[in-house]
């Protein structure tokens, strides 16, 4: 563990050298703590009748947001409470931390002193410091909308329609989650006061343009048949988190790097849980899903006994 010059913190990550097996769990423990403290925010926010359509407001939330109301009842002390624990595993930091003016119409308009810009995209951009730690900071819509994720809808040939949309806070927590399991380790600095999430990264080296990236793990990222999916982003796979089925895709050459060791690793995507009552909504690929959990090179149809023929 050492500090992040940035923001003071702790971190387990710098340049290229990937965390050993105790930092990269003690991350990974990091991600669901988060989770899990959000949504205890969520719910003791219902319980004041707060709304939480849009969940900005409640990870930009300060600890002291509800101080007035706290000690007039109990669910306001248990609201109060439940922020101050999620700040904890999500600490304010400022763009200034960074080098970047929060004041300018286009912040990330110029490198800084201390990072240069190496990419982006929709969601976010990404800089490198000196020590080539990866800097992603990942841009709000108006209204509160976040990163990316999938829209899923049964199609009438027992299939999927999968439409990439704007996504919520928690979604693109669950995707750096996700990210940091399949792809390159992957933490959370903070986020700003006005909504930027910051997530730092072990530097990946760069494919060439058009580059082939079918060497990643086909037992971990099974490519879906398009006979099941209808996808407007491109490389569409089913990966098994926790033991159940994700849709990922963009997994193409721009989001792919070789670790230090050479090895494939993927440092962005666009991903979407696969959750039980929609796939009971699309029977063919559900059977495939379950197949496919067995074997990662499950056949599109199912295997028929000679006796059943």
């Amino acid at each position: 563990m050492q500090t992040d010059p940035f923001t003071g913190g702790e971190t387990f990550l710098e340049g290229f050298r990937l965390p050993g097996g105790e930092a990269w769990d003690a991350i990974l423990d990091r991600h669901g703590q988060r989770l899990r403290a959000l949504d205890q925010v969520g719910a003791a926010a219902g319980e004041c009748a707060v709304g939480t359509d849009q969940d900005h407001s409640l990870v930009v939330a300060q600890g002291d947001e509800v101080g007035l109301l706290e000690a007039a009842e109990p669910r306001w002390a248990a609201f109060g409470e439940a922020i101050r624990a999620f700040r904890r595993t999500l600490p304010l930091v400022r763009l200034e931390d960074f080098g970047f003016d929060s004041e300018s119409d286009d912040p990330f308009e110029a490198n800084t002193a201390r990072l240069h810009r190496i990419g982006g995209g929709v969601e976010a951009l990404a800089f490198a410091d000196e020590r080539r730690s990866v800097y992603k900071f990942f841009l709000f819509r108006e209204g509160g909308d976040v990163g990316a994720t999938f829209h899923l809808e049964p199609a009438e040939d027992g299939g999927l329609h999968a439409t990439a949309v704007p996504g919520s806070y928690r979604r693109l927590l669950e995707k750096l989650r996700l990210t940091h399991l399949v792809g390159m380790p992957t933490e959370l600095a903070g986020i700003t006061p006005e909504g930027v999430l910051v997530a730092k990264q072990t530097y990946g080296q760069p494919l060439p343009p058009q580059a082939d990236v079918s060497g990643l793990d086909p037992d971990r990222f099974i490519p879906i048949p398009s006979r099941f999916l209808r996808a407007d982003r491109d490389h569409p796979r089913l990966a098994f988190v926790d033991g159940e089925p994700w849709l990922l895709a963009d997994t193409h050459d721009r989001n792919v790097v070789r670790d230090e060791r050479g090895a494939l690793r993927v440092i962005d995507l666009v991903a979407s849980p696969l959750d039980a009552a929609l796939l009971a909504r699309a029977p063919l690929f559900r059977d495939w899903v379950a197949r496919a959990r067995l074997d990662p090179r499950a056949e599109v149809l199912a295997p028929v006994h000679d006796d059943e023929l």
